[in-house]
């Protein structure tokens, strides 16, 4: 038999299966997973493994089987979509006033199903930023290297000390890149920014450096999470996921978590947790569903005439994100995008004190700009971009309900820019981009710099404040500590209350230095560790290994 006839009978095989087990859903499982995302995922499938727990994983948005995902370069195409919730923030006066859209996967993967497909561990500072505020040394940077070396099949050159072969996790260099990714690279050492071969490994312990992104792509494929963890086991009669259904509070008996209410094909439906519910459902709706479900802060539930099952105050607070800034150039000879259009990143530091970096610049291949700036400047009808930010923002945001319907929108005050150290940030990070983006190796490549160009002083400023977009790289929303202002302890079990858990960006205590997949990897494998370990369930022979 052909791989790809093995392939289709697996589908059919699979889809036969969850048509049946969708059909039959039963009123209580195991364990429901709220989010099929980049850390939810990981908990289902590491849950399922032990094939005496039944796992119910809860998905809002439906298939992934659309070519605007399956293919690499299609990534644009899901944005505003109907697998995008395409949420908006409120007027900010830090940025003119504007509103920033934030996109979220709402499709079997989440982020991990419309994103970039960028690989990024996170620095080593970041985890021991974690494992301090948790207290607790599993979430070291030593610690977490172990378990991505265990987690990852890389298949750059080999690199024992730093990457791992036959993981679940495909991850290779950016493959025959567009040469003007190389020559991004070669920008940033002709302004003295040290190269690396993968800006995961040495590169996440030291200064900042550049090098070609680490992409979870393969043969121009998508390699999502929920592909590369949970579509393997879609054939078995523990795991079911159910799509389409919009989880809007979980349930309690007193302080202790009982299951999920879902809402699906306008029905509500009740389904019971025997062990535990694990919310990931992102940074913007994990805060939410917490609150709809009285875990928040006492006096906003109060006002919404919410019941409260538990005081937590942190719950919606201490939100952060990569806030971005489009640097864009002209090309003196328009190049084809390749891979998944972009394909060098670069972390950096903004003043030579710092311990770690605090910019984050990515390549890509194709112009965009916010729509105030591509009104002044205007777009060429052929260019590419550095798009800069502030890896580590000091600016905090916060969400809250705007109702007591599950149904109402959630208000995303994201604050961007309201620190002025943010700003001296954000304005350092455009000087680097034009730096790199004029410099040398980079000139073939540029018939003239569109946008910013020689601004100074209020001008750049301006400039900087209508730039401002997002990374979509929400997080931090019930962060992991021991403070007041904690949600969840180093186990992610929400403070207060029993049987409920947290797993995904939200329990960040600060966000990541790059993109955040990796990380929320990683998250799921501790909580998918935790669980196990709390409920005696064996550990997979892959974990053994």
């Amino acid at each position: 038999m052909s791989v790809t006839s093995e392939f289709d009978e697996f589908a059919e095989r699979l889809r036969r299966n969850q048509h049946e087990l969708g059909r039959e859903l039963r009123l209580q499982y195991d364990f429901i997973v709220c989010g099929s995302g980049s850390s939810g995922s990981v908990v289902a499938r590491r849950l399922a493994e032990n094939p005496n727990v039944s796992v119910l994983l809860i998905e809002a948005g439906s298939s992934d089987d659309v070519p605007a995902v399956i293919q690499a370069n299609q990534w644009p195409l899901n944005l505003g979509s109907e697998r995008d919730w395409g949420f908006q923030g409120e007027p900010n006066p830090h940025i003119n006033g504007r509103s920033i859209p934030y996109s979220m996967g709402k499709v079997l993967g989440g982020g991990s199903s419309i994103n970039v497909m960028v690989w990024a561990r996170g620095h080593k500072q970041d985890w021991d930023s974690f494992a301090s505020a948790a207290g607790d040394p599993a979430w070291s940077y030593d610690s977490v290297l172990k378990l991505y070396r265990r987690i990852e099949d890389w298949r750059g050159t080999p690199d024992p000390d730093y990457r791992g072969a036959g993981g679940l996790v495909f991850v290779e260099p950016a493959p025959d890149p567009n040469p003007l990714a190389p020559a991004t690279v070669n920008g940033a050492r002709a302004i003295g920014i040290p190269t690396y071969e993968t800006p995961n490994g040495r590169m996440m312990e030291s200064d900042g450096g550049a090098s070609i992104t680490d992409v979870r792509a393969r043969n121009g494929l998508r390699e999502s999470i929920f592909r590369s963890y949970v579509y393997p086991y879609m054939d078995r009669p523990n795991l079911t996921v159910l799509t389409e259904a919009l989880v809007v509070r979980v349930t309690f008996d007193g302080k202790r978590a009982t299951g999920v209410e879902i809402a699906r094909k306008g029905e509500m439906l009740k389904i019971a947790a025997c062990l535990e519910v694990v919310l990931s459902l992102g940074a913007i709706h994990t805060p939410k569903v917490l609150m709809q479900s009285g875990i928040g802060d006492r006096a906003d539930l109060e006002r919404l005439g919410l019941p409260v099952v538990a005081h937590l105050p942190g719950v919606g607070q201490n939100l952060q994100d990569h806030v971005a800034f489009d640097c864009i150039w002209e090309y003196q000879e328009s190049l084809p995008p390749r891979n998944t259009m972009s394909e060098a990143i670069i972390f950096w530091k903004s003043r030579s004190e710092l311990t770690c970096p605090d910019i984050l610049i990515c390549e890509a291949e194709v112009p965009k700009s916010t729509p105030e700036n591509a009104a002044r400047f205007g777009l060429p009808s052929a260019g590419w971009i550095l798009l800069g930010g502030v890896a580590h923002p000091r600016s905090r945001g916060r969400l809250r309900l705007s109702g007591r319907d599950p149904l109402d929108p959630v208000r995303i005050e994201a604050n961007v820019l309201a620190d002025m150290d943010d700003m001296k940030t954000a304005i350092a990070c455009v000087e680097f981009c034009r730096e790199i983006g004029n410099s040398a190796p980079l000139r073939p490549f540029v018939k003239r710099e569109v946008m910013p160009g020689t601004l100074k002083s209020a001008e750049l400023e301006d400039f900087v404040r209508n730039a401002a977009t997002s990374f979509w790289h929400l997080c931090g929303t019930a962060k992991m500590g021991r403070d007041g202002m904690s949600v969840v302890d180093s186990q992610l079990k929400v403070y207060g209350v029993t049987n409920l858990r947290v797993a995904d960006a939200s329990i960040m205590p600060r966000i990541t230095t790059g993109n955040t997949m990796a990380p929320c990897v990683i998250i799921g494998e501790r909580a998918a560790e935790a669980l196990r370990t709390d409920y005696g369930l064996a550990a997979s022979r892959h974990e053994l290994t």
